[in-house]
């Protein structure tokens, strides 16, 4: 049996981590996973310790560090996962492991991406220019944000009375379904 290394960088509650990490347990895919975060306060760590994932904590600069890199290369992960991670990955890791970085966004890209450009920012600029489909994006990542090849996206209806809560929601559950759906796919393709 193929065994898969998987790291998911994130920096919040880790919600589509668990997720992600749940939908394998009911698989018979071998994955060894890792849980990377900037933020040593993020509720990732919580899921992780409770999922008995490994995790470690960095700080921004070590991101930039040559030592980083070289830490994730001796890893040799199959995928890198970017699940709510909100810093941007320097060139070295991008260019280290071309089309082998994923990430997803709240948004059908290429509208309402770029920096700054995240969570509830994305949901409330949708809302205020009144569109009436959002949707999510898992894309590759490259040196630009959210500009990468597209992989997968999937549309959702906005009502008129939706706040940008109700649409985090509707988004959120989007995520839920589909983001370990594509990243199964793109293991076995």
């Amino acid at each position: 049996m193929e065994s898969y290394q998987i790291i998911i960088f994130a920096s919040g509650s880790g919600s589509n981590a668990e997720n992600i990490i749940n939908y394998f347990s009911k698989k018979t895919m071998k994955i060894n996973w890792l849980i990377l975060t900037n933020n040593s306060n993020a509720g990732v760590i919580e899921r992780a310790k409770r999922l008995k994932i490994d995790y470690k904590a960095f700080s921004k600069e070590d991101l930039y560090k040559n030592s980083f890199l070289k830490y994730l290369v001796s890893l040799n992960p199959t995928l890198i996962i970017l699940a709510g991670f909100l810093l941007k990955l320097p060139e070295t890791i991008i260019n280290s492991f071309n089309q082998r970085i994923i990430n997803i966004h709240p948004s059908l890209l290429p509208k309402y991406g770029g920096k700054g450009m995240y969570g509830i920012h994305v949901h409330r600029a949708i809302i205020e220019n009144k569109e009436s489909v959002s949707g999510i994006t898992i894309h590759y990542v490259t040196s630009n944000y959210d500009e990468g090849p597209i992989i997968f996206q999937k549309e959702v209806n906005i009502d008129s009375s939706d706040t940008a809560k109700d649409l985090a929601n509707k988004i959120h559950n989007l995520e839920m379904d589909y983001f370990p759906k594509v990243v199964e796919k793109i293991l076995i393709k």
